[in-house]
């Protein structure tokens, strides 16, 4: 499937399972590769992320899906816990 970056941009992102993810700011390229390889997101669920700075990147491996959202895999609502004990 070819599409236009642009079109990415100003998406909001989900879980497969519903859960608000953030809205896509920007897109990471491979220019090797001439894929994109990452979301940069902003507006992120702050129950999903420890937010220090303004956004996070996700691979663009976990999505799922694109069309007027983006799907991608589900990430569990206590990851902020899980990193700091780990």
């Amino acid at each position: 499937m070819h599409a236009e970056i642009t079109s990415l941009l100003g998406l909001e992102v989900y879980t497969q399972k519903g859960v608000y993810v953030g809205k896509v700011d920007d897109a990471v390229l491979d220019t090797d590769q001439r894929m994109v390889s990452g979301l940069a997101l902003g507006s992120v669920n702050k129950n999903l992320f420890d937010q220090k700075g303004k956004g996070v990147v996700v691979p663009y491996r976990w999505v799922t899906a694109v069309g007027d959202i983006i799907l991608m895999k589900h990430l569990t609502l206590n990851a902020k816990e899980q990193r700091k004990d780990g």
